[in-house]
C-alpha cells in the first residue's frame, strides 16, 4: 500500500506561482513513476505532469509545459510541482498519482496508476 498525501494548494493571483508537494508513505518509490492530475469543475480529470523516479524523464501536458515543472527529492519521498505564470484556466483539485512501475509514455492515462491522493485545490483569480 502507497499513501499519498498532497500540500500547498490555495489561492493565488493570475501569474502567480505556487509548488505543491505530494509526500508519499509506505514504501519508496524507487521504480514507480509520479504523476500530478487535476479536475476542475464540470470537466474531466485531465493529466498534467509525470516522473519516472529512477532516471528522472519526465512529460507534460502541451497546456502547461514552460509554465509547470515536476520534481522528485528521494530522502522525503516526496514528488513536486512548480506552477509558476499561473493562469485561471488552471484552476482545479489537483492529485497525485503513483504506479508501481515504469510507464513512459503511457503516464498519461490516469487509469494506470495503482494509487491516489485526496487532492488540493488551486484557485486562480483573474
Amino acid at each position: 500500500q502507497v499513501q499519498l498525501v498532497e500540500s500547498g494548494g490555495g489561492l493565488v493571483q493570475a501569474g502567480g506561482s505556487l509548488k505543491l508537494s505530494c509526500a508519499a508513505s509506505g514504501r519508496t518509490l524507487s521504480g514507480c513513476t509520479m504523476g500530478w492530475f487535476r479536475q476542475a469543475p464540470g470537466k474531466e480529470r485531465e493529466f498534467v505532469a509525470a516522473i519516472n523516479w529512477g532516471s528522472g524523464s519526465t512529460n507534460y501536458a502541451d497546456s502547461v509545459k514552460g509554465r509547470f515543472t515536476i520534481s522528485r527529492e528521494d530522502a522525503k519521498n516526496t514528488v513536486y510541482l512548480r506552477m509558476n505564470s499561473l493562469e485561471p484556466e488552471d484552476t482545479a483539485v489537483y492529485y497525485c498519482a503513483a504506479a508501481l512501475k515504469y510507464l513512459g509514455l503511457l503516464s498519461y492515462y490516469g487509469s494506470r496508476y495503482d494509487y491516489w491522493g485526496q487532492g488540493t485545490q488551486v484557485t486562480v483569480s483573474s
